[in-house]
């Protein structure tokens, strides 16, 4: 079956592309089949007397994380996530991200299956370097990521890699939530609504799998981490808006680039004060330890976009994960305005139930 799979995704690369994009497809198929032939069943190597004690554990982990996603998630009970592979390397992928020097926008690369997106992956660092050097050289400003993960929707079973085995559970739980949630609906070239929809299932499953082992401290934490998430999605939102207002205004493109460069300086100095409030954003300074532009900030908040709309939609199916899926499924095959109006009611009802979940307490202040 895998090697049908093969071959069909050849012919339609051939039939699709021509020649154009064929050395990129060569690279991506060659990198995930070298992935698919390191890996090996989970239950193998925890049965290995050599295999290292706390890879074993975390493994042992992984499969209860497995089970708990499709008998309590409702998520599909595939293969995917039941092997592993050490690809003895640090990531799985690199991602190339690109944006004009005055606009915000990503450029934009279409692929089968996949659809249009804001990315082009590698499985060569060197590679997605050299793509990089490309894009920059025809003045994009350029972002290379390295990615620990990625999905293939379902038409192979993912497997689990060393590049994020060292998680902690919680980020397993998270991970493996999200990239099964992908398997179950995937609108090409729409990246807000998968990503949204994801971090909605993710989430969802992280607190019932909270509540189930009675992780009362661990969910605590949990939640404190989304908030300086949050936090730091809202920092980076706003100045990428200050810098789209610069970019649509009528000013000269000197005027721009030097506005630009105040903006981006503008944004290191206030991390640096919200660091100082608080040691706990630490964890975001590798992230503005990068060459700050435009493509570095068009990568930050698609993932919760649309989460209140999903939200609001398992909450309408009293928290039913296979019915939501199934609601999801019916709005996936619509065409994107009917998509985009259906959710904006969603949102427009999450709206109004925070509204009438605030009431005046005794003193006259508002209360949550």
């Amino acid at each position: 079956m895998r090697l049908l799979k093969f071959i069909f995704i050849v012919i339609q690369i051939i039939w699709l592309s021509g020649c154009v994009n064929l050395p990129y497809y060569a690279q991506a198929i060659d990198g995930h089949v070298n992935v698919l032939w390191q890996s090996q069943p989970i239950s193998t190597i925890i049965a290995d007397p050599d295999t290292d004690s706390n890879l074993k554990q975390t493994l042992t982990k992984v499969l209860t994380l497995r089970e708990f996603a499709s008998h309590e998630l409702k998520l599909p009970n595939n293969k995917s996530y039941t092997k592993y592979a050490d690809l003895k390397r640090p990531y799985a992928v690199w991602n190339v991200f690109a944006a004009p020097e005055l606009s915000i926008e990503l450029k934009k690369w279409c692929f089968i299956k996949a659809g249009c997106v804001g990315y082009r992956g590698f499985f060569s660092q060197t590679k997605a370097k050299h793509h990089a050097k490309k894009l920059g050289d025809d003045g994009y400003d350029v972002h290379v990521g390295g990615v620990r993960a990625y999905s293939t929707l379902g038409w192979f079973n993912d497997p689990v890699l060393n590049t994020f085995i060292g998680y902690s559970e919680l980020e397993l739980a998270r991970l493996i939530f999200h990239e099964l949630a992908h398997q179950v609906v995937y609108v090409p070239g729409d990246t807000v609504f998968n990503e949204s929809f994801a971090t909605t299932v993710e989430r969802e499953g992280i607190k019932r799998w909270l509540m189930k082992n009675n992780a009362t401290k661990e969910h605590a934490a949990y939640k404190a981490k989304l908030k300086r998430q949050n936090i730091f999605n809202s920092l980076v939102l706003h100045h990428r808006d200050r810098l789209a207002m610069l970019f649509a205004s009528n000013k000269s493109e000197a005027v721009k680039r030097a506005g630009k460069a105040r903006i981006l300086d503008d944004l290191q100095e206030q991390f640096s004060l919200l660091r100082t409030s608080s040691v706990k954003f630490n964890s975001y300074d590798r992230w503005f330890a990068q060459q700050i532009n435009n493509a570095l900030l068009a990568t930050v908040s698609i993932y919760t976009q649309l989460l209140p709309a999903f939200q609001t939609l398992l909450a309408q199916q009293n928290g039913d994960m296979a019915q939501f899926f199934e609601v999801v499924k019916e709005i996936s095959k619509l065409p994107k305005k009917e998509r985009t109006s259906i959710l904006q009611m969603a949102m427009d009802d999450s709206r109004q139930r925070d509204l009438v979940g605030v009431s005046f307490s005794d003193g006259g202040s508002m209360s949550r």
